[in-house]
């Protein structure tokens, strides 16, 4: 009875809690990456193996999510934040109705979107310090299909090599 009761409570009042809880991707010695969905009504699943393999410039990465929009164009955009302020901004196409460039792109609303493999960084190196990198992903009615903030503390004295 006391399920059922929980239960009715959170169908009927979806408002009562404003925020998703923080989900650790990873934690290291030197380096702690963890992530919180802003989108109020969505949290996602987000994973990699380990925090050393960022060394490597290659992710081994988990994510999942339950579309709530179709995805026939997809946007981007990054914010580095470091002490509440933006300092760098990033946006980018990933599905274009004729150039489609992942296989997520020309995904329906409520279709289950899962990706486990590998990750290329390219040259990227994750920088010193404590920020938070803002994550938004649209679709071409610029509904919000994903969005997150990246917690990252790297203490390491130097950078990955």
């Amino acid at each position: 009875m006391v399920n059922a009761v929980f239960l009715l409570l959170v169908l009927l009042y979806p408002n009562l809690s404003t925020e998703w809880p923080t989900h650790t991707v990873c934690k290291e010695d030197n380096l702690e990456i963890d992530y919180k969905s802003c989108d109020p009504l969505q949290d996602f699943a987000f994973s990699i193996d380990s925090c050393s393999e960022i060394s490597s410039h290659t992710l081994n990465i988990r994510a999942a999510m339950l579309l709530r929009h179709s995805i026939n164009e997809l946007h981007l955009k990054l914010n580095l934040i470091i002490n509440g302020r933006s300092v760098l901004a990033y946006s980018e196409s990933l599905c274009e109705p004729d150039h489609p460039k992942f296989l997520f792109c020309g995904k329906k609303k409520g279709e289950r979107l899962y990706y486990e493999g590998p990750v290329s960084l390219g040259n990227f190196e994750v920088p010193q310090g404590d920020y938070v990198v803002a994550v938004k992903l649209v679709n071409e009615d610029r509904l919000t299909v994903l969005c997150a903030d990246f917690t990252i503390k790297n203490n390491q004295d130097y950078p990955f090599p």
